[in-house]
């Protein structure tokens, strides 16, 4: 029998959910996206847990998505529609954990890219190891991720510069931008993870759930919600539109794979 490729346990107060996929760098299968969404709903569940923290094995947290689980042209991808209906899952899963009433702090290291980088913007707290590397890289495969939320969390300036361009930055880099809460040493990520989490559980449920409703709903008075499904509805026709380096990306990952598009594209943008 395969071993999960998310793992549930209990330490006190908290559950525990952990990505265990780190051959792939943690990307996002479908098969780990069924299972996060269950180990989500689950610690929801579980009435003697009020926090939620979210890691991962392996020297990366996520690479994103896994673009080679499937054919290099798929069949959602041929109009708008089709690839809305593909893309709002993927949109809904990343919501997850705002949408949750426990507080989620995600703990990272190594690669947080694409899918799993707007996953961490959406936990209510982050903790990152000095090695943690955050990117939203799809637009240089004219891709963009569902989720537009990295403008809500940093700014419109820096948001629009990272996102248009698909750069990476650094965990400092990160912390003074507010996309994480505090940064520690990658050997003591774990330790320091569950000990920042431990001592969020000492706030009573009731109390944690209010405060994190009140946040939420004060978000959604100024429309963020409805900026996350209209960022929705005006990139998934980009994944209908043919362009150059769209394609070209996707011929090379089909022969060669990939890491081999991926370099093929980074490359080109090195200073």
């Amino acid at each position: 029998m395969a071993e999960p490729v998310v793992l549930y346990e209990i330490d006190d107060k908290l559950s525990i959910v952990t990505l265990n996929r780190p051959d792939k760098l943690n990307a996002i299968s479908p098969e780990l996206m069924e299972q996060l969404l269950d180990a989500f709903a689950r610690a929801e569940e579980d009435a003697g847990t009020s926090v939620v923290l979210l890691r991962a094995e392996g020297r990366s947290f996520c690479a994103g998505y896994d673009i080679g689980a499937g054919p290099a042209s798929p069949e959602w991808r041929s109009d708008p529609i089709k690839a809305h209906k593909h893309l709002a899952p993927q949109l809904a899963f990343e919501m997850t954990p705002w949408h949750m009433k426990k507080p989620v702090i995600a703990s990272v290291q190594g690669h947080v890219m694409g899918g799993g980088c707007e996953l961490v913007m959406l936990c209510d707290l982050t903790i990152a190891a000095n090695n943690a590397t955050f990117a939203e890289p799809e637009v240089r495969f004219s891709s963009v991720g569902p989720a537009i939320v990295m403008p809500a969390i940093i700014g419109y300036k820096k948001a629009r510069e990272l996102l248009y361009f698909g750069d990476a930055i650094d965990a400092e880099t990160a912390l003074r931008l507010g996309m994480v809460n505090r940064i520690v040493p990658l050997a003591e990520l774990r330790e320091k993870s569950l000990a920042w989490a431990k001592r969020l559980s000492l706030i009573s449920p009731e109390a944690l759930y209010a405060t994190k409703l009140a946040i939420n709903r004060g978000a959604d008075a100024v429309g963020f919600s409805n900026r996350i499904n209209a960022g929705l509805d005006a990139v998934a026709p980009l994944y209908a539109t043919k362009t150059e380096f769209g394609q070209r990306f996707r011929e090379i990952v089909e022969k060669e794979g990939v890491p081999a598009a991926v370099r093929w594209r980074a490359a080109q943008f090195r200073e």
